[in-house]
């Protein structure tokens, strides 16, 4: 499949090329991607109360949003939710806490419940715990840990307007070590945070260049109390040219519903199917409602795409 250079694929999102955006994003799914929808699953495993000042985020402690707080929900909740996302067909669980990053104490909480998860299930173990050390992630491999999510969010140029509290560096810091370490890699952002045509190109590309296991695509939810709830909901053409674009510039990663998904309409949905969608996010998200496994499963299946678990055995 011949690449895509920068200045095709910001031509390519001229409204007048939008059906030429669509359908050469489908041809290369057809070609490239695998035809099986996988689903993963997470567990807010710490609430609300972060340091950090991300502009879309409702769990931040510098915003007024009614985020419910808790702290370390413990091993058995980490367990019960590994074995739910199980029986819900999830190929894999990520334990997702708030905060910049993790204490030692932390570290050990973690790598116990993962230990846990693994002898109780055989679901593929996946964490989004902020920004990690080398040696954090080494004691949380060794616990069972297999994938490591670290989302870029935006595109470089713009996620200083985003956050001000850490980097793209600092993130780019955390996935190269885990890469060091052999992790999978989940690494993807949110779409309709004020991104223009360039910024998302900037951002396709900078995806491209960490080359990811999987791309989480999450449509901006604005939350009230955040200072992006006035942007409203991204247009859905919008959604389904961006999810393309990403196809074209990463023609065989995983794309991955995410947050933002029940705000679509299962045609929106599908459209971002036939453009390159080929996994999700099911069940409960973090401070909102994730998408239902069985409407997702009967999207993937129209389309063409197998669908089951993958057990990871230990």
């Amino acid at each position: 499949m011949e690449s895509i250079d920068r200045d095709e694929a910001l031509a390519l999102l001229r409204p007048e090329r939008r059906q030429e955006l669509r359908e050469r994003a489908h041809e290369v799914t057809e070609q490239c991607v695998e035809k099986r929808f996988d689903f993963c699953s997470i567990i807010n495993a710490r609430s609300g109360r972060c340091s950090e000042n991300c502009k879309w985020c409702a769990q931040s402690a510098h915003w007024k949003t009614g985020c419910e707080t808790y702290g370390w929900v413990g091993t058995d909740a980490c367990v019960k939710a590994a074995r739910e996302a199980t029986a819900n067909g999830a190929d894999r669980i990520g334990i997702v806490t708030s905060g910049r990053c993790l204490s030692r104490e932390d570290v050990d909480n973690v790598c116990e419940a993962l230990k846990a998860m693994r002898q109780a299930t055989d679901i593929g173990l996946c964490a989004s715990l902020g920004l990690l050390t080398e040696d954090d992630l080494a004691k949380l491999k060794a616990a069972g840990l297999q994938r490591v999510h670290c989302n870029l969010e935006a595109a470089p140029s713009l996620f200083p307007s985003l956050c001000t509290t850490h980097t793209t560096a600092d993130k780019l810091a955390t996935l190269r070590a885990a890469k060091r370490l052999g992790f999978q890699i989940c690494c993807g952002g949110i779409l309709g945070m004020g991104e223009t045509d360039e910024q998302l190109v900037e951002f396709a590309f900078a995806l491209q260049e960490i080359a990811p296991d999987s791309i989480p695509v999450n449509v901006l939810h604005p939350i009230e109390g955040t200072p992006l709830y006035e942007r409203g909901v991204l247009d859905p053409e919008r959604v389904v040219d961006s999810v393309a674009l990403l196809r074209l510039v990463n023609p065989s990663t995983p794309l991955r519903f995410a947050g933002g998904r029940r705000d679509m309409s299962d045609e929106t949905a599908a459209k971002c199917i036939y453009v390159g969608m080929s996994a999700g996010i099911a069940g409960p998200l973090l401070t909102t409602p994730g998408a239902d496994f069985d409407d997702d499963r009967e999207l993937a299946l129209r389309a063409g795409y197998a669908v089951g678990r993958k057990a990871f055995p230990s």
